[in-house]
């Protein structure tokens, strides 16, 4: 840049040609005059130097002011926030440099706080990340990682420091690929797992970059087998001592009856042995029946999957349940692919459910409908029931309200619901009436082709 275009030559040589029309005019009349020429050089030097310095202390207060503009903007750029601008006390707003100095102190009091904040925020969060007993890794574009928690040198203890290491050199290729979240099985030097891989993408000085969390499941995973061991023992226990209650209770009132001499014995033992007897058989009967349900449950097969027809299988199931009317509403065609005989025993046992509700409430009907959206089928058993007064023990195995029940049938329905990647929930009317409705939710693999139902 020449010395022309630079701002302050511009500043001073406008302010000299502001001066240059007085100076000409002054140097004019000081020609015409009658003065001696000594007069008229010093006169004449005199309005020169003051028209030079004037421009020159003019390009002296601009040059200044914009060099401590610079430095102060020098130093914010440098994340530098002690320096400020000097404002004169008492100066007013009207003032354009006194302006810029305070704009530039507010600025580097606002920067300072908001630098902070954030050395504050990056303290906090590295400090969640080495207390939390999840490992975290950061990898850049390259599949190198740049950032590792202390969970995660612990995780891969052994391989050495982990910054700048590649993914594939410490067996963490698979992760950074693939869908998420899902389980790892993966062993790495701190642990076995199982593992929860959860990713996601984010940009740091514009680059983009990939976070991964492997969560350890081993504790989690015994917490819940812990519980259902618990539970399972406590309902096993309740039901066989429900039955060997009374079992011990009438074989201990028998034992002591025979015990006795014949002619102390009452004249209706026999009558009492046969009774004992027959409640002791029907005890047992039930505990067997309760133990082969239990069985049942704990072996149900992996499902065989084949084309099955929603509106056919619907039917199919509806047809058999005699007590109530069923009514199956028209839905859209629909193709699963699924085990036809586990569905039908899944449907089998919520429209049997639902037909025990409405006698129980003395009237009503059953009706199953479903619908497809976004290639899921949401199947739905509606009644006309009582509706559910305590929903918390509803998947217990073996809890049940109903004297001749097993308490396994929600369960079973649940679990082959589940085991075809689906859900079963269970719960009272939306609609505002009285009623339950149960519904199935699973994948639709195609269009079934159209067909007529009649229910």
């Amino acid at each position: 840049m020449s010395w022309k275009e630079r701002h302050e030559a511009r500043v001073v040589l406008l302010a000299l040609a502001a001066g240059a029309p007085a100076l000409i005019v002054a140097l004019s009349l000081l020609m015409i005059g009658e003065h001696s020429a000594k007069v008229r050089w010093s006169l004449a030097s005199l309005s020169l130097a003051a028209w030079i310095g004037g421009a020159a202390a003019l390009h002296a207060r601009v040059t200044r002011s914009l060099q401590l503009v610079s430095a102060l903007l020098a130093a914010l750029r440098e994340e530098d926030f002690s320096l400020r601008g000097r404002v004169p006390a008492g100066a007013g707003d009207d003032d354009a440099l006194t302006g810029v100095m305070r704009e530039i102190n507010g600025l580097a009091d606002t920067l300072r706080e908001q630098r902070l904040g954030a050395f504050e925020a990056d303290a906090l969060l590295r400090t969640v990340m080495e207390e939390i007993d999840v490992a975290v890794l950061a990898f850049d574009a390259q599949g190198t990682v740049r950032l590792a928690n202390r969970s995660a040198e612990r995780l891969l203890s052994g391989t050495g420091g982990l910054l700048g290491r590649e993914a594939a050199g410490l067996g963490l290729g698979a992760c950074l690929e693939g869908q998420v979240p899902r389980t790892l099985l993966t062993v790495f030097p701190g642990g076995a797992g199982p593992w929860e891989l959860r990713r996601s993408r984010f940009r740091q000085r514009g680059l983009p970059h990939t976070l991964v969390v492997l969560t350890d499941l081993r504790r989690a995973l015994r917490e819940e087998e812990r519980l259902a061991w618990q539970r399972l023992v406590r309902v096993l226990g309740h039901e066989i001592n429900n039955s060997l209650a009374p079992i011990h209770s009438i074989a201990e009132h028998l034992r002591q009856q025979l015990a006795r001499p014949r002619e102390e014995r009452a004249s209706d033992l026999e009558e009492d042995v046969a009774g004992g007897l027959e409640v002791i058989a029907r005890r047992a009967g039930s505990l067997n029946r309760f133990l082969a349900a239990y069985a049942r449950l704990a072996r149900l097969p992996p499902p065989k999957f084949a084309a099955v027809e929603v509106a056919a299988w619907a039917g199919r199931v509806a047809a058999l349940e005699r007590r109530v009317r069923v009514t199956v509403e028209p839905g859209p065609d629909a193709l699963l692919q699924a085990d036809g005989d586990q569905l039908d025993q899944l449907l089998i046992n919520l429209v049997r459910n639902a037909a025990d509700a409405v006698l129980q409430a003395g009237a009503g009907e059953v009706r199953v409908r479903w619908r497809v959206d976004a290639g899921t089928l949401a199947l739905a058993v509606v009644d006309e029931g009582p509706g559910l007064a305590d929903t918390a023990n509803l998947f217990v195995p073996f809890f049940t309200t109903k004297p001749e029940g097993s308490g396994i049938g929600l369960v079973l329905a649940r679990q082959i619901a589940e085991a075809h990647g689906g859900a079963l929930s269970l719960a009272n009317r939306g609609d505002g009436r009285r009623g339950c409705e149960a519904c199935v939710t699973l994948g639709v693999v195609a269009r079934a082709p159209t067909m007529m139902l009649s229910a």
